[in-house]
């Protein structure tokens, strides 16, 4: 199994990333809180990764710390909760909000997040919430700043970033109009993609 990658970013296309290691490059798939803390191309970064291996596919998905991969493991040990639906969950809050929500028994405020109805919102509550006793919020995801990431392409139209933003939130698990729609509220002249999928993610919870 590849738990660990140490290596330089050369791609960075939400929620994927793509990190070089010796010649050869992984993909790997990224919950928006985690990606919006990565450094920026060309550096190193160390990711913690956890190796999905499917018929039809081998999918890495990515962690800038043990805990919040731990977290994802939790969470897709759910019933009916894969990791694309684990990846929107951690996209559309942070941790020590999805624990709060989980501990306070918030059904309304999960049902938000892409592919999450009532019933599977109900059986997060019901499986996580003693899963989840003794979760301190210091040891989970650091929250998200309001701090603008940095942009590391300097010429980049408004409209293509906003085409990447809702791909992204896509590949998140939102519907194409749901997407289009929360990108459209949030886009600001001058906003990178990351800042659009950002707020476009905290409108829609």
């Amino acid at each position: 199994m590849i738990g660990r990658l140490r290596g330089i970013l050369i791609e960075k296309q939400p929620p994927q990333v793509l990190i070089e290691i010796g010649g050869i490059g992984y993909e790997v798939q990224m919950p928006m809180s985690c990606f919006y803390e990565l450094p920026n191309l060309g550096e190193e970064a160390i990711i913690y990764t956890h190796f999905v291996v499917r018929e039809d596919a081998q999918l890495l998905y990515g962690f800038n710390s043990v805990s919040e991969r731990a977290l994802f493991r939790e969470v897709i040990k759910a019933n009916g909760v894969g990791p694309k639906m684990g990846l929107g969950i951690l996209s559309g809050m942070t941790a020590s909000q999805f624990v709060s929500c989980v501990e306070r028994e918030d059904i309304s405020t999960l049902i938000k997040l892409p592919g999450v109805g009532k019933k599977t919102a109900e059986r997060l509550v019901v499986e996580m919430k003693d899963r989840l006793k003794g979760w301190g919020t210091g040891d989970l995801l650091t929250p998200t700043t309001d701090a603008a990431p940095a942009d590391n392409r300097t010429m980049i139209s408004e409209q293509n970033s906003e085409e990447e933003a809702v791909s992204a939130l896509l590949a998140l698990g939102y519907k194409p109009a749901q997407a289009s729609k929360a990108v459209a509220q949030v886009a600001k002249a001058g906003m990178s993609s990351e800042q659009l999928i950002r707020d476009a993610l905290k409108s829609m919870v």
